[in-house]
């Protein structure tokens, strides 16, 4: 993929989204990166931002990242979605919601690149 990717870091703790938005702006490929602390604050972003690449919680208040993602595959189908979790009790549902790809929160910032990488070369 050569075009800069617009990325959507939706997580309720504030903390856990500025991590990912440091960790994107080490990589060339990212554009621009916005935030959502909800489902719901994510699907009304997305209506005006169309980002190229979503990282989802899965544990938000309002509408879970699980629910998001449905919604967001069923309305926007290339849009890439990776859910990320502090439980891997989560992938199976995270899978069969429509995520391209689930990540532990616990992953290497390496591992957290790579996993992008592949998901947007797919």
């Amino acid at each position: 993929m050569n075009k800069q990717v617009n990325v959507l870091v939706v997580d309720d703790q504030l903390r856990a989204r500025q991590s990912l938005k440091a960790l994107l702006a080490t990589w060339p490929l990212i554009g621009e990166t916005k935030e959502a602390t909800n489902g719901q604050e994510a699907i009304q972003r997305i209506e005006q931002i169309q980002p190229d690449l979503v990282l989802m919680d899965v544990r938000m208040p309002v509408m879970d990242g699980l629910q998001a993602t449905r919604h967001i595959k069923r309305h926007w189908p290339q849009i890439k979605v990776i859910v990320l979790s502090v439980s891997e009790d989560y992938q199976m549902d995270a899978v069969a919601a429509g995520a391209d790809a689930f990540m532990s929160k616990s992953e290497s910032p390496e591992s957290v690149l790579d996993t992008i990488a592949q998901v947007l070369n797919n």
